[in-house]
């Protein structure tokens, strides 16, 4: 399926942050389940008026959590937090800017936490791998480059850099070169990689009329090591599997992936895993996380629709929100306003006591300034090589 050439940026970040916590929302009551599990408790699960499996009153008593009904997790809220780091410097982000501006969003800047039911600073919601952010860089004050090393390896980072797609848009080489930069402060390895090629496919979804092969094409140029192998399998069976029910589909590519992600149905971090020796989460040029292969994947199946591809997405088990998030962070810059549906909009801004809308809005006008930056940038430097090559003492290399 082909996006309108006539699409506005505008439109199109609305469309994204909507897929985002459209994704994050139908996915987060199913978080950990298998995808049987999943069809045996729900059948399939296809609204945001889905009760969390874990709702009861022994479980929020735990963990103080709630979801379901819309709620997002902080996928959606993390995403939110890069815009606020793009709209406060409105410049292109390097590693500082985690150590800085991020570690502000998610330490000191109080938030509703939907979740939560409350006010708080988004670090007592977050998982340990991005509590990290903020252990590295204000705790040991390590130089920003290296404060992913040693973290665990995981989706942390790319569930939420599709803002540093929009920046770029268009040129995938630039978003990912963006990403590694700034994810560099939170993650390593193969969860570095697939933050980079995740912001390169933002970048690609947002060229006018361009199709999901060709965003395939774009991040698979720029993907390496396991990530590049894990997307490439996905993808390529997925084009034989358009139109195969949809537990066949998860059976096929849960058996591709688990060549390059070794944790397979059994992702909940319990007690009889301490000490254990694992292949999971640590650095590997072997392995790949599964969120994005397999968004891509449901993507192909469903030839770029972007309800049935997140919600195929979510069904399919495991990290089922961070699945939706970036399937519908790709669809969402591909397809545009199109795709949104007014209720559900209206019901995510409700429960979450966001303005989704709003949001994008304001990220869209500095996406609009840091790009117009650059065209000047390229314009001076333009002028100024063709100077160069014009004065008297320049000599053209010839090629060998």
């Amino acid at each position: 399926m082909t996006n309108d050439t006539n699409l506005s940026l505008k439109g199109r970040v609305r469309a994204l942050l909507f897929g985002v916590a459209y994704g994050d929302a139908i996915g987060a009551p199913v978080e950990k389940l298998s995808a049987v599990e999943i069809r045996d408790r729900y059948g399939k699960v296809t609204s945001l008026d889905t009760a969390w499996h874990r709702m009861n009153q022994s479980e929020i008593a735990r963990s103080g959590r709630v979801r379901g009904s819309g709620i997002v997790t902080d996928d959606t809220l993390m995403t939110l937090c890069l815009m606020s780091v793009y709209n406060d410097v409105r410049r292109h982000l390097d590693a500082w800017d985690m150590a800085d501006g991020m570690v502000r969003e998610i330490a000191w800047k109080p938030r509703w936490v939907p979740e939560l039911q409350r006010e708080a600073l988004l670090i007592e919601r977050l998982f340990y791998p991005e509590k990290w952010i903020f252990q590295r860089h204000q705790l040991t004050n390590c130089d920003p480059r290296e404060g992913g090393i040693g973290n665990m390896v995981n989706c942390g980072a790319a569930m939420y850099i599709a803002p540093i797609g929009v920046v770029n848009a268009c040129d995938p080489k630039a978003a990912y070169d963006e990403a590694i930069a700034f994810a560099s402060g939170h993650q390593q390895s193969f969860g570095l990689e697939a933050a980079g090629v995740l912001a390169a496919a933002i970048a690609a979804a947002l060229v006018p009329g361009t199709t999901v092969d060709k965003i395939i094409d774009e991040a698979l140029l720029l993907a390496k090591d396991g990530t590049k192998k894990a997307i490439a399998g996905i993808v390529d069976a997925a084009q034989g599997l358009k139109g195969a029910e949809h537990a066949k589909v998860v059976e096929t590519f849960h058996s591709i992936i688990g060549k390059y992600s070794p944790m397979g149905d059994d992702v909940v971090h319990s007690i009889k895993k301490a000490g254990v020796p694992s292949e999971a989460y640590r650095p590997s040029r072997i392995n790949a996380i599964e969120e994005l292969p397999l968004a891509l994947g449901f993507a192909v199946v469903n030839d770029g629709d972007f309800y049935r591809t997140i919600q195929d997405g979510i069904n399919s088990g495991r990290d089922t929100d961070s699945i939706g998030v970036m399937a519908g962070a790709i669809l969402g810059a591909m397809h545009g306003e199109a795709v949104i549906d007014a209720a559900v909009a209206a019901q995510l801004d409700r429960v979450n006591r966001l303005t989704l809308f709003a949001s994008a809005d304001a990220f869209t006008e500095t996406a609009i300034a840091v790009q117009s930056n650059d065209h000047r940038r390229e314009a001076a430097r333009l002028k100024a090589r063709q100077a160069l090559q014009s004065s008297p003492e320049f000599v053209e290399i010839q090629p060998l």
